[in-house]
Order: structure tokens, then sequence, then C-alpha cells
């Protein structure tokens, strides 16, 4: 059971909900940070991103999840809100910038020294580790909680919201989200709520494949984020129907 939020009235948080998420920490440095912000930056399909900012060893951004509550009901006239009973037009949310990361060519938008930039990435020989030329995801069984097949996991990614816990007005909009693009919210850590979403990256192509692939930084690190082609190791346990679990699909030792 779903409770719901303590909302005054209809609102831009029937339809959206800003809040604040954890990019990724400077521990390891900030080309290892910058890797990790990218791969965040890129899932914009339903996550619109403000600017980076630090505090102490870790990334913070401002983010406006595009996930409807839970308790919407629209029709063409009208909304309503089911937890609550308010009815009437639903106020418009402040649109959302447009984020391209792919901007022709060897032009992309991604995180350098912590902040998102645009520059040209050019191609090389191929170097990075593969399975095969295209996404070994695409054509596996596995798919997201929409149902959907193809680039699961391009499309699928954990959030760490944070989160006051004595905030429970904001905890309530985080678990409010509608489901299937947003679920499985519980505390990860004091002050954040980790949740799983839907919100494909933008570094794919119409086929779903990565843009990103074969493509360098200035200073020789690839531009393709490493949480994307660090396969996982043999042993480990893998969801019903993915390709990196198969006997018959070896992944390279490079």
């Amino acid at each position: 059971m779903i409770a719901p939020p303590p909302c005054s009235g209809l609102g831009p948080q029937c339809r959206v909900l800003d809040v604040v998420l954890r990019v990724t920490d400077t521990e390891d440095g900030v080309a290892s940070a910058d890797d990790e912000a990218t791969w965040l930056f890129g899932h914009t399909e339903r996550i619109a991103f403000g600017s980076l900012r630090s505090e102490g060893d870790t990334w913070w951004v401002e983010a406006r999840l595009l996930v409807p509550c839970h308790f919407l009901k629209e029709d063409p006239a009208s909304a309503r809100c089911a937890a609550h009973g308010f009815q009437g037009a639903l106020p418009a949310a402040a649109p959302s910038e447009v984020q391209p990361r792919q901007l022709g060519g060897d032009r992309f938008r991604l995180v350098q020294d912590g902040e998102l930039v645009t520059g040209e990435f050019p191609t090389r020989a191929r170097s990075l580790p593969v399975i095969q030329t295209e996404n070994p995801c695409l054509t596996a069984p596995c798919q997201t909680a929409d149902q959907a097949r193809g680039a699961a996991c391009c499309r699928d990614l954990q959030l760490d919201i944070r989160c006051d816990p004595e905030d429970q007005a904001l905890e309530l909009l985080v678990r409010a989200r509608k489901e299937p693009h947003f679920r499985l919210v519980d505390w990860v850590a004091e002050g954040v709520l980790g949740a799983e979403m839907i919100s494909a990256c933008a570094y794919l192509d119409s086929h779903r494949n990565c843009t990103l692939h074969d493509r360098f930084r200035a200073n020789g690190e690839p531009a393709k984020p490493t949480i994307c082609y660090a396969w996982p190791e043999p042993e480990d346990v893998f969801h019903d129907g993915c390709a990196f679990g198969s006997k018959t699909l070896p992944i390279s030792p490079d």
C-alpha cells in the first residue's frame, strides 16, 4: 500500500518531482568521478539534470524526475488526485531544458573536470573489451520493469536521492512516483533514499547501440563510462535472461 504524500492541492509535484541526487565521490580522483557522472548524466529520458556541485568528496546534482504521482488520474478535461480528492486543472511545471548528449559527428556533451561540457571526442581503433560488435543486451531476453526488451542495462538505473529522515513529505512524494518507471524505494544510507528508475541513456543511437564506444577524451581515457564495458565476472549473480550469464557468450579477457 502506497501512503499518500501530504499535498494541499494539485500542483507540479503531481507530474514531476524536484530532488537532489548523489552523483559520485572523488576518492579515486576526478577522472573516475567524471566517468561515473557521465554515466548518470546520460540517462535523460525521464531525468532533467542541473549543475554539479561538490560537498567535500561527494558530488550532488539538482534534478527533476519526470515521473507522475501514483495517485494522479487525468482525462482530457481535468486532473484528479485519487488520494485527497483534489480535482481541476493541473498547474503546469516549468518546462525542462532540452538535454542533448549527441550533437552530431564527433561532438558530444559529457562530464569533464566536474562540469558538463561540449567537445569533440574522436574514435580510435577498437580497444575496449567487447563481446560482439553490437550491444549484447539488444537481443537478450532480459527486460525492464515496463516489460520492454532491448538494452535493458542502458535504460534502467539506480538513484541515490538526498532526503532528510525527518522530511516525511519528501519521502512520501518520492515513494508515490508511479510504477513501472519508478519503484523499489528504500533507505540505503542515512539521509539517502535509493530507487530504481527507467530512464534511457541519451548516448544510445536509434538502434540502441552506444555512440560513445571507441571514443576517447583528450587525456586518452575512454569517453564511454567504465560501468558500460566492465563486464561482470562469470561467478556473479545474473538476472534471468542476462546475456552475460550465458556460457555461450564468452567474456573477452582483455
